[in-house]
């Protein structure tokens, strides 16, 4: 099993080749597409993410191993991507090890600080608390 500090340094990879801001919006619609999203019925106020200025969804299931598998989503391509670098961080993982994650020092590790506007980091961190705080509920 990756661990999350793994998973970081992958991502960190994948981003740290490109030094434009526009390529890494690229990559991050790329991840967008790689997303299967969710179906309507699971778009729901319940599942939604508060705080994000985009419309953005994510569903926690534990696994029988005690892991999380993650399902993300959202109206907004850049988000989308964003979300989905969290299940790619955070799938297959324990409780312990995601709600240890300063969610803040995510987009900064990965090489997106700056990069991505104020809102969408405020919403990323939305995200990051709505995942914490359900496994810790």
């Amino acid at each position: 099993m990756t661990t999350i500090q793994e998973m970081l340094t992958l991502i960190k990879d994948e981003f740290s080749i490109f030094n434009e801001p526009q390529e890494k919006y690229v990559l991050l619609v790329d991840l967008a597409k790689k997303s299967s999203g969710l179906p309507p019925e699971k778009r729901t106020d319940k599942n939604k993410v508060n705080g994000c200025i985009s419309q953005a969804w994510i569903i926690a299931d534990k696994e029988t191993d005690n892991t999380y598998n993650f399902q993300t989503d959202s109206d907004a391509m850049i988000v989308k991507g964003l979300l989905f670098i969290l299940q790619r961080l955070f799938n297959g993982q324990r409780k312990e090890d995601i709600v240890s994650i300063d969610g803040q020092n995510i987009l900064d590790h990965i090489g997106l600080k700056g990069t991505i506007s104020s809102q969408r980091t405020n919403g990323f961190g939305a995200a990051i608390n709505k995942i914490q705080h359900e496994l810790v509920v």
